[in-house]
């Protein structure tokens, strides 16, 4: 079996070898330009056309992270970037589930303490106990319910926090409400004490979070976007922080990555960034994760994953 691994930024001999040693008998090789050799799976981030378009034999291209956006961006532009008949996976769960865990709850829980209030008192030099939130009126929403926001979700229950999830169809999770589709986002926002993001990005969900959703959410409400930066209209968030809507916002991914020196997002003291490390692809539960899909996919199965190329996820 031949497999063509490409990463602009992973250290791609200690892949090849530790991919190598998962699958015996199979080749994996790093792509360079003018590498037209036959290879049955491609895995890639950010890859260049030339790696992909016309390579009709491919089995699968797997894209080494959860998030497909540069590889589906490239085929709105070039249908022929990827042949047709040529399924896109991603990586539903290589280890960023557990990162995703320790990331929403270390933040909501710094929320719900009010430990960044009384970093605020610090820096004024005063002692001053604050009114306690309580966890019943903490009401956590997760836009998306995805493989990662189940995830997150688990991870809060023990907590006992309200927690509801919204959408485009209802799910049935263990102690978490189900809101479902356009009609029923208005319920979902107006109880959210707490949102966080993790929606796919697709035309439907691009910008989705501007003032009219902000507004709908119960004034002091706290936002946490692990998603991606283009869902947030950086502009209304910015307002919506000004005016008290939003008491605090977390942002682990924005618009333009890296984010500019002279971006305000970054000067504003009830806005935290973070450089997209909410969950990162691990070498180990990577090669593990990958090792499962090619043999699934060899065996003729459809595993988890699998992308679809239209709706975006």
């Amino acid at each position: 079996m031949q497999i063509l691994f490409y990463h602009p930024d992973f250290d791609s001999a200690r892949w090849v070898h530790s991919l190598e040693q998962a699958m015996p008998g199979t080749t994996v090789r790093i792509w360079q330009p003018g590498d037209n050799a036959p290879a049955d799976f491609a895995l890639v981030w950010h890859p260049p056309r030339e790696m992909l378009a016309g390579r009709h034999n491919l089995k699968a291209v797997i894209a080494l992270g959860a998030g497909v956006d540069s590889v589906l961006n490239q085929l709105k532009q070039d249908p022929d970037f990827i042949p047709a008949h040529v399924p896109l996976y991603r990586l539903e769960d290589a280890g960023m589930g557990k990162q995703m865990q320790e990331f929403a709850v270390s933040q909501v829980l710094r929320w719900f303490r009010r430990f960044d209030d009384y970093q605020a008192l610090q820096r004024e030099g005063r002692w001053e106990p604050l009114e306690e939130y309580q966890s019943s009126d903490f009401t956590i929403g997760i836009l998306g319910a995805g493989v990662l926001s189940k995830r997150v979700a688990e991870s809060l229950l023990p907590w006992g926090f309200p927690l509801r999830t919204w959408s485009r169809q209802p799910k049935d999770w263990p102690g978490v409400s189900s809101f479902a589709g356009n009609e029923s986002l208005d319920a979902f926002l107006a109880e959210t004490r707490v949102l966080i993001n993790l929606l796919p990005h697709t035309p439907q969900t691009e910008g989705m979070i501007n003032q009219a959703l902000l507004a709908r959410l119960p004034q002091g409400a706290f936002l946490l976007n692990l998603g991606r930066g283009a869902h947030v209209v950086e502009d209304d968030l910015l307002a919506a922080v000004e005016s008290g809507q939003i008491l605090r916002a977390t942002l682990d991914v924005v618009r333009q990555e890296p984010l500019p020196a002279n971006n305000p997002l970054w000067r504003h003291p009830r806005v935290t960034i973070t450089p997209h490390i909410a969950a990162s692809t691990r070498l180990d539960d990577a090669v593990i994760y990958l090792a499962k899909l090619i043999n699934a996919l060899k065996q003729g199965a459809i595993p988890p994953g699998q992308v679809d190329k239209e709706r975006g996820y």
